[in-house]
């Protein structure tokens, strides 16, 4: 189960994410990954699972198996990182180690899309 504080509520929140966040995806879902300005708040994360993936059953199931897989990975996030992770229809017949990879895969190519942060030092200039 994901942390209260490491969830995304709102439709504001995901429709930022999806809109101006970057996209990396695999074919059997999709992840889009925002940094907010608040680079002090933990990451946070929402999925989407639409009926084109299931019925009630099988859109649950893979909500299940993704949500567990993305709790140890939001450690790894950037702070001030949000993700929603989009479910494709090929999800549903995905095991959770497949499922797993293609987090993992689709991560990494979204971190790689956000542009460089500069270094900043406490010190005066």
């Amino acid at each position: 189960m994901l942390p209260a504080a490491s969830r995304l509520t709102r439709a504001e929140e995901f429709a930022s994410v999806i809109r101006r966040g970057r996209r990396s995806g695999r074919s059997r879902l999709v992840v889009h990954l925002q940094i907010v300005g608040d680079t002090g708040a933990p990451p946070r994360a929402g999925l989407v699972v639409s009926r084109a993936v299931g019925g009630a059953v099988v859109r649950h199931r893979v909500s299940r198996r993704l949500r567990h897989l993305l709790v140890p990975r939001l450690a790894s996030l950037p702070a001030g990182a949000c993700v929603v992770v989009r479910a494709l229809p090929p999800a549903a017949a995905a095991t959770s180690a497949e499922l797993g990879s293609d987090l993992d895969a689709s991560l990494r190519g979204a971190l790689r899309k956000l542009p460089a942060r500069p270094v900043t030092t406490g010190g005066a200039p």
